[in-house]
């Protein structure tokens, strides 16, 4: 199976949490809530799940696991599943390519 770039999975995983945010704040605003499903479904794609908290359960294992402990893992049976991922590093950029709202990360 082939895998998505680490800094497109960590792009979307910080999205997905940040439109959650939003949409939990003001569950009555209709783009927070199409945002933060856009993002899952986005999520879903990337890691080949259907349902979006599986695939954030995924993209947060496949970011915290390295490739030489996803060998070590595979070996004794599970991933490692007590790691948490790193926070990724955002520069500004105006212009959105992905056809969401501006993101509600600064």
């Amino acid at each position: 199976m082939l895998l998505p770039a680490k800094a497109e999975v960590a792009r979307h995983l910080e999205l997905y949490r940040a439109w959650e945010r939003m949409m939990l704040a003001a569950p009555a605003d209709r783009a927070a809530r199409g945002n933060f499903e856009d993002t899952g479904y986005t999520l879903c794609v990337l890691m080949g799940k259907r349902c979006a908290r599986e695939a954030v359960h995924a993209a947060e294992r496949y970011l915290s696991v390295g490739p030489g402990a996803r060998r070590r893992d595979r070996a004794k049976g599970g991933p490692a599943d007590d790691r948490r991922p790193a926070k990724s590093g955002r520069s500004g950029r105006s212009g959105r390519s992905d056809g969401l709202a501006a993101s509600p990360v600064t």
